[in-house]
């Protein structure tokens, strides 16, 4: 639908009505021609009212960096106030469209955009930059260690529970990638998000750089000579994360690198991949708290900091970021990219949250997390089971239930 409205109205329409290229209006009937026109004309003011509104959307939020800055409060005023406009005029008949697209000339054979990585890339620059090669284990064993890791830092059984059934629908594996269903194996990946917590490879690159020591210190402790020997794997890793400055955004471009991706593998380790994602989760208690002063989150609260940004989430956790439209929260292409979050309040996203939640909870993937963190308070001992190989997926507990 843009290519065709690219191709229709151009920056310069006239005046008196969009323009209409001659090789479109050759192949149009007049009342194919009345109708296009009516089209377009209606979809270049929805342009014009969507850019007015994510401009104002735009402004808004930079004056609230400001308010911030400054310490001072927030009031509806610093919200836009109204959801986003809506597309309500006439639709583009199908047999209208393809005789726009017929008419289109032929573009020159655009450069095929780079395969997002996906979990074996990982694995391969792992390998073959810092020779490692993650440590696997039984999904329920990844469950515990990543329960006894949760309870240690202050995490609840709720929250971690509800946090997985969310982003992974209640049945994703600890090598889970965004994309790829967890029981088939089968799909493309979306984006590089990863494992119970679905960190995205900037996230790993930012725990390690925030972390690292104390991932090093805790290796070096273990009596095994395997997690020694990841402690010396990992202090590369981190010199490698520390030669780029601590911005998010720099963290974002060296994830994309070879370097950045084979940090990422180190979520599906079996000593450091649930206490990585357990301290990014923690990381979401400390700011609410130091933020706001909130010492408890319900797992929604939570994963809603988790999904909008820390400080953001919190905001909306706020008395008048709970009424006002999400759209103040997100960029335009993120808000519309995820449909979870459209045409809702804070509190309604909230919502929405908690009932996603409470759907995964009833998943096998749920009940076997619930189970592994119940073991681990009573203190019973963990099952034995042999891990996958190396080169192998690491296979749910409940592959193929469903």
């Amino acid at each position: 639908m843009a290519a065709l409205l690219a191709f229709g109205v151009p920056p310069a329409a006239a005046a008196g009505g969009p323009f209409i290229a001659t090789e479109v209006s050759a192949r149009l009937a007049p009342q194919q021609l009345a109708a296009y026109r009516a089209y377009l004309t209606a979809r270049a003011d929805f342009e014009r009212q969507s850019q007015v509104y994510w401009t104002l959307v735009d402004e808004r939020r930079e004056n609230r960096r400001r308010k911030h800055a400054q310490q001072k409060a927030y009031t509806a005023d610093d919200y836009v106030l109204e959801q986003p406009p809506k597309y309500d005029g006439p639709a583009l008949a199908p047999e209208i469209a393809a005789q726009v697209a017929a008419a289109k000339p032929a573009e020159p054979d655009k450069p095929q955009d780079k395969p997002m990585a996906a979990l074996a890339d990982y694995l391969a620059s792992a390998r073959d930059l810092y020779a490692f090669v993650p440590e696997r284990i039984s999904e329920h064993e990844f469950k515990r260690r990543y329960a006894a890791d949760a309870l240690a830092v202050g995490l609840s059984k709720d929250q971690v529970v509800r946090v997985y059934a969310l982003e992974t629908g209640g049945r994703g594996t600890y090598d889970m990638q965004a994309g790829i269903d967890p029981d088939t194996r089968q799909g493309r990946p979306i984006s590089s998000a990863m494992g119970y917590a679905q960190l995205l490879a900037a996230n790993s690159v930012n725990e390690l750089v925030r972390h690292g020591e104390l991932f090093i210190t805790r290796l070096e402790a273990q009596p095994r000579a395997t997690s020694r020997a990841k402690a010396e794997i990992l202090r590369a890793m981190l010199r490698r994360a520390r030669s780029v400055p601590n911005e998010w955004r720099d963290h974002q471009k060296f994830a994309l690198t070879p370097e950045g991706q084979g940090i990422h593998a180190i979520n599906l380790d079996a000593d450091i991949g649930p206490w990585l994602q357990v301290l990014k989760l923690k990381g979401l208690l400390e700011t609410a708290a130091k933020e706001a002063g909130r010492t408890s989150l319900t797992g929604a609260e939570l994963e809603l900091m988790n999904l909008a940004g820390p400080r953001t989430g919190l905001e909306m956790l706020q008395p008048v970021g709970r009424q006002v439209p999400t759209a103040n929260f997100f960029a335009e292409a993120a808000y519309y990219r995820n449909s979870v979050v459209r045409e809702k309040t804070g509190a309604q996203l909230l919502a929405a949250l908690d009932e996603r939640m409470q759907s995964g909870l009833k998943k096998p993937g749920s009940l076997d997390f619930a189970m592994a963190f119940d073991e681990v308070a009573s203190g019973l001992p963990g099952r034995q089971a042999r891990a996958p190989r190396d080169d192998a997926p690491a296979q749910s507990s409940a592959s193929g239930m469903r």
